[in-house]
């Protein structure tokens, strides 16, 4: 009898083993989904210029989208361009200075010798600092208008919208001569990598893991397997469903594979 009971608890102990092993290497029901859909705004407000790509456009991390009117910050870019590029007044006051030194160099020699006053001494002395300032005024000014120069750039290129990443565009929301606001004005979708999300029977809790490798099989029309990698395991389990959460980042470096589509996943032991 005691052997009989050790037969039958191995045999269910291996009954549930070679289970959990089937579930690892069953498939699996999963989703493709985009990694993130960002909703493209404006920086500043103002009348949207330009809207340069249409919706299912794929699009260049850096790549412009939108253009908004800029014809009052352009020519607020001339003027400080203008303003930084002025060389009279460093020029003058440089000449000034020189003039300077030389008086009071001059008066310096005469005045050892008791040939000029102590009110004219100290008279080319002040000359002599006055123009010293001044020049470092005219210095001082040239940096404000470069700083300017680069204020007005700044806000040329708030006026110019690009992608920050590299997509698809998945809707377009406003049109040239509509004004931008808060609201996007168009939805990229980041592609690559895709995010396959799929839930998992409570049976393989702890034999998946974060970096573990899968086989992602979309549905037709596309077909075929890729290799994907689990980058998130739920520490949470569905007790109504009794399956917990795991999300795949699938590489999709040509983005020929689209989103939203339907697929099987089937773990791989390494």
């Amino acid at each position: 009898m005691r052997l009989q009971a050790l037969l039958v608890t191995s045999a269910f102990l291996l009954t549930g083993w070679f289970g959990i092993a089937e579930t690892a290497q069953s498939d699996l029901d999963c989703l493709i989904q985009a990694d993130e859909v960002i909703g493209i705004s404006s920086p500043v407000e103002g009348l949207v210029e330009k809207v340069l790509v249409e919706r299912g456009d794929l699009v260049e991390e850096g790549q412009v989208l939108v253009t908004l009117e800029s014809t009052a910050e352009r020519a607020a870019v001339a003027v400080a361009r203008a303003r930084a590029e002025l060389e009279s007044a460093i020029k003058s006051n440089q000449v000034r200075l020189e003039f300077g030194v030389r008086r009071y160099d001059r008066t310096v020699e005469v005045f050892r010798k008791d040939l000029v006053p102590l009110k004219e001494m100290d008279e080319a002395e002040t000359a002599k600092i006055l123009a010293d300032l001044g020049l470092l005024e005219a210095h001082e000014n040239r940096r404000m208008a470069e700083l300017e120069l680069q204020r007005a750039t700044v806000a040329v290129g708030l006026r110019t919208i690009r992608s920050p990443v590299r997509g698809v565009v998945t809707e377009r929301v406003l049109s040239a001569g509509e004004f931008a606001g808060q609201a996007p004005i168009l939805k990229v979708a980041r592609i690559d990598p895709l995010r396959v999300e799929v839930f998992v029977p409570v049976a393989l809790f702890g034999k998946v893991a974060v970096g573990m490798r899968a086989h992602v099989m979309p549905e037709s029309p596309v077909g075929g397997a890729r290799i994907a990698e689990v980058t998130i395991v739920d520490r949470v389990i569905d007790a109504a469903s009794g399956t917990f959460g795991v999300r795949l980042a699938l590489p999709n470096r040509d983005l020929r594979l689209p989103a939203g589509l339907k697929c099987k996943v089937r773990f791989v032991r390494d």
